[in-house]
């Protein structure tokens, strides 16, 4: 299974859950590319099985709109059948973020595994832990 982890990381904390998550798939047995949007076009989704996808909450909590969101927009309408697992952080609100971000995935007829995994601000180590768990169940429930 080809995974690519896909991410956008403005203070280094969802960073730090893409990589935690690119460990977990690789444990699971999954082949990884951590990847940034710029080197994700549309294009390329066919080259992997499924997708994890973080961002962190933005403003009025929504997805980062200058580079994120305009791929994400491209990629969405694609997204029938492929598995998708996201992650990321925030510093206020309530995770509106997520489950909005799900919904559209959904929408587009994306198999959504889980609930996401959402961290307040720095991920510590049971963060990561969860990031990587997550990550193993995803490959695991998708190869």
């Amino acid at each position: 299974m080809k995974v690519a982890v896909v991410y956008w990381s403005g203070t280094g904390n969802t960073e730090m859950m893409a990589q935690a998550m690119a460990e977990g798939a690789r444990e699971a047995g999954a082949e990884v590319e951590l990847l940034t949007p710029e080197g994700f076009p549309a294009s390329k989704l066919g080259n992997f099985d499924a997708l994890l996808l973080g961002c962190p909450a933005m403003g009025n909590e929504v997805l980062e709109e200058s580079e994120f969101e305009p791929m994400f927009t491209a990629l969405e309408k694609h997204l029938e059948g492929v598995p998708v697992g996201l992650f990321g952080s925030y510093g206020w609100g309530s995770g509106e973020w997520m489950e909005d971000w799900q919904a559209r995935c959904k929408e587009h007829g994306a198999n959504v595994f889980g609930d996401g995994v959402i961290v307040n601000n720095t991920p510590d180590d049971e963060a990561l832990a969860q990031c990587r768990s997550f990550a193993e169940g995803f490959v695991k429930e998708n190869s």
